[in-house]
């Protein structure tokens, strides 16, 4: 498999890239690789299609890239940046798989369980309805963009990633010290669902779309139990074995976050149904093994 990857120098791109083979990537910083890869094509998706010769002879197109939704506040022009770089980001990236000769058979490009909005207790699978605040709607138009793709014969998979958690990076990365201080505070009233991946499980259901014909549109990439905060407060504690009684109240969490903390306080009970129905098997489908073995590894 001949792949090309979008997004390579982030969390979830960095791991990805430890499982292919020589991957394509296209990246405006090629210095922040950190790895040897196959081949590498500078590519700013806003700019334009990316060149043609990173599109040849291509099989799969993972396409990661976007705007960093959890740093910075979120002002006027992190929301513009936010909402652009999927929606014309994908586009652009499509116009250029049109225009090669020999399209790839696969483009796995990215959405986000923020496609369902706050939704309580509700339990969320592929076809639950998208929700209607400012992440659902770049959601959809960030799938919309990709679902172009088929026009030109090109199978399309969107996984909508929840909260990924592993070593050296993602929303762990941020929690883990003041955790590790007998800091950990649970978020607002802690009733909120938090559906939540291993990056390694991430990795394996993104090769899992790529080579499954059967996987084809959504798929929710969450571990298959989601928890509460209350219950990710107590997981994480426990795993680097330190109390956690403080609790951040939300409208403090508003005045520190600003209109981030609504994502925060948000309640998303999502299962990954696509995959389980498809026959991937998860390596970490509980909170606390999957905790255990970051912290301990």
């Amino acid at each position: 498999m001949r792949a090309l990857v979008t997004g390579a120098t982030g969390f979830i791109g960095k791991h990805l890239l430890g499982r292919l083979e020589k991957p394509v990537v296209l990246t405006r910083n090629p210095d922040h690789l950190g790895r040897p890869v196959g081949e590498v094509y500078s590519w700013d998706p806003m700019s334009g299609p990316p060149p043609d010769a990173a599109l040849h002879d291509v099989d799969v197109v993972f396409h990661l890239a976007g705007e960093p939704v959890a740093t910075g506040r979120w002002t006027a022009a992190k929301r513009r940046r936010i909402r652009e770089s999927r929606s014309v980001g994908t586009a652009n990236l499509v116009r250029g798989l049109q225009s090669v000769a020999g399209p790839p058979r696969v483009l796995v490009s990215s959405s986000a369980i923020g496609y369902y909005g706050n939704r309580g207790d509700e339990l969320l699978d592929e076809n639950a309805q998208s929700g209607s605040d400012f992440l659902a709607e770049v959601c959809r138009e960030w799938e919309a963009a990709a679902s172009v793709a088929r026009q030109y014969g090109i199978h399309v998979v969107n996984p909508r990633t929840g909260i990924v958690l592993g070593r050296g990076g993602g929303s762990l990365d941020k929690m883990l010290l003041p955790f590790k201080l007998g800091m950990g505070a649970q978020l607002g009233n802690g009733r909120q669902w938090m559906s939540w991946i291993h990056v390694d499980d991430m990795v394996g259901l993104l090769l899992h779309a790529a080579t499954h014909d059967t996987v084809t549109g959504p798929m929710n990439a969450v571990a298959p139990h989601p928890v509460t905060n209350r219950e990710f407060t107590q997981s994480l504690a426990q795993a680097v074995q330190r109390p956690a009684f403080m609790r951040m109240p939300g409208l403090i969490l508003k005045l520190l976050a600003g209109e981030f903390a609504e994502v925060l306080l948000a309640s998303q009970r999502v299962v990954p149904q696509v995959a389980l129905d498809t026959g991937y098997t998860f390596r970490y489908a509980d909170l606390p093994a999957a905790l255990e073995a970051i912290v301990r590894g």
